[in-house]
């Protein structure tokens, strides 16, 4: 036991103790050996569940590989953190940008459900000028998210 207290107590005051997983995963997307690395690594980071995270997502939203932005926001569509809401507007709003990451970003946008993502979402819908096959997956997607918050009938309720 004493070993043990001691060993931890070597780490937790060694910087060169080993790195958390979040840390690893986060240094490996940045510098990644490969793209096929960097990809893997960003997905790890979205699927890790740990907030710290979306910090480093939200700027690999910005990079010049569409398949690493794409993955990235994906990433934060399963952290579900409203702190991304401002880089997946900022992605759906850029009409330069995929078609298909446009759509990652809307998705992104409704599983986080807060008022901002959820507000963006029924403006870029109700936009006549936006993209009409973009507009029609927004509004499938507001009708899901709509569908999961609307109360069902409640207990002794006649249907």
């Amino acid at each position: 036991m004493a070993v043990n207290a001691a060993r931890m107590a070597d780490e937790w005051f060694n910087p060169l103790a080993k790195k958390d997983t979040a840390s690893c995963l986060i240094e490996k997307a940045k510098a990644g050996q490969s793209r096929e690395e960097r990809i893997q690594a960003i997905r790890n980071l979205g699927n890790s569940r740990d907030n710290r995270a979306v910090t480093s997502l939200t700027d690999f939203c910005q990079d010049k590989d569409p398949e690493i932005r794409r993955s990235a926001i994906a990433g934060l569509q399963n952290l579900r953190s409203g702190r991304a809401a401002g880089v997946l507007i900022e992605r759906l709003r850029d009409k330069e940008e995929l078609p298909e990451i446009r759509q990652h970003a809307a998705a992104a946008l409704a599983a986080i459900r807060s008022f901002r993502a959820m507000q963006e979402l029924r403006a870029r819908y109700a936009d006549n000028e936006e993209d009409s096959a973009l507009r029609l997956f927004i509004g499938g997607e507001l009708h899901r998210v709509q569908y999961l918050v609307s109360p069902g009938p409640g207990p002794g309720s006649s249907s």
